[in-house]
């Protein structure tokens, strides 16, 4: 099926208003207009009068809507940013205003579960398999007649982009188009935009680091050092590698740009929110008050039930997850677990290549 060309008359959307969707927005009208959608009314009054939100002040290109079908109607390229516990369900209101000359771009790190009981909430997660478990560019085509798609992933801390730190991105997707307009409409002068065809690789990768960023977060609040942060981080990668190659992802999908970099940015720096989650649980905050008290979504806590079924789907050897996953849900002692993993029987240090 032939789609219409893209044209940049017309402003570039963005669904959702949490910070890193005011971050993609901000990057985006560097060179475009932008829509941005959020269902507050508050919100948009707040960016279309003030134009300023999350305590950053908003370029006069960015406007805000609350009407989905004005986003579809007005922007040919759409970028949702919706947490991956609700992504679904966005996706499945906008459908209907969405036809094949869409692009959507999306920068959720995430997994969407499909639940046999619908009213089972996330800490019910039990015997999944990857019939059960979709991506969200998988999301994207399952809910909607869109053909074209892609993910924004790689090492992208919201705040050192809103201060205007340098930075890098990677667009995967399936089709030329979908990266070339993705580097179009994000390329700056301190932000440069790669390009990738390994999308699931990318998505992956993008979800499955912050686990081990709550890992590394965790023995940061114990008062650990650098040895041990990055040992956890190289045999935390052996582990992503092996999820990835059960699902049929090449270990280079890991290795790159999107994938050993955003593991190292989101594993060692307190603006991750995944980092700065680890360190609260290791001093001895629950996972409710942590959830409830922080100003946004750690994704790696619900990504972590996920994982820990796949890895039992795929019977992947993932000694890292499995332990944390108790640490976190279970009560295991995490002093027990470091010990187990230190003295794991580890033969070959790189057997993945």
């Amino acid at each position: 099926m032939r789609v219409a060309p893209l044209v940049f008359k017309d402003p570039v959307g963005v669904l959702g208003s949490g910070t890193f969707g005011i971050t993609v927005a901000h990057l985006l009208s560097q060179n475009v207009q932008v829509l941005l959608y959020s269902r507050s009314g508050d919100i948009v009054d707040q960016i279309n009068t003030k134009h300023t939100l999350h305590g950053y002040p908003l370029h006069e290109r960015i406007s805000a809507t609350n009407d989905l079908s004005e986003i579809a109607q007005c922007c040919n390229l759409i970028f949702p940013v919706i947490p991956s516990e609700f992504f679904r369900q966005y996706i499945r209101m906008i459908s209907p205003h969405l036809s094949p000359r869409h692009i959507l771009i999306h920068g959720t790190k995430g997994f969407d579960v499909i639940k046999q009981d619908p009213i089972l909430m996330d800490d019910h997660i039990s015997g999944l398999s990857r019939q059960n478990i979709r991506t969200m560019s998988e999301v994207i085509l399952e809910e909607t007649n869109v053909l074209r798609v892609g993910a924004l992933a790689g090492p992208n801390l919201y705040k050192e982009i809103m201060e205007g730190q340098y930075a890098a991105t990677v667009i995967a997707s399936k089709f030329d188009e979908v990266i070339k307009i993705g580097q179009r409409v994000l390329d700056g002068p301190r932000f440069a935009v790669f390009g990738s065809y390994e999308i699931l690789g990318a998505e992956l990768s993008g979800a499955l680091k912050n686990i081990i960023a709550l890992c590394t977060g965790m023995l940061n609040g114990l008062g650990m050092g650098k040895n041990i942060e990055a040992l956890l981080i190289t045999r935390g990668l052996r582990e992503l590698i092996y999820i990835g190659k059960a699902m049929n992802v090449p270990t280079r999908a890991f290795l790159g740009t999107s994938g050993i970099g955003d593991l190292i940015a989101t594993a060692t720096s307190s603006s991750s929110r995944n980092y700065a989650f680890g360190q609260r649980l290791a001093k001895g905050e629950s996972v409710d008050t942590i959830s409830t008290s922080m100003s946004g979504v750690a994704e790696g806590v619900r990504v972590l039930r996920i994982t820990n079924e796949l890895i039992k789907h795929y019977e992947v050897n993932a000694p890292i997850i499995t332990l944390l996953h108790k640490v976190v849900f279970e009560g295991y002692d995490i002093y027990k677990a470091i010990d187990f993993l230190m003295r794991y029987p580890y033969v070959q240090d790189v057997d993945f290549i």
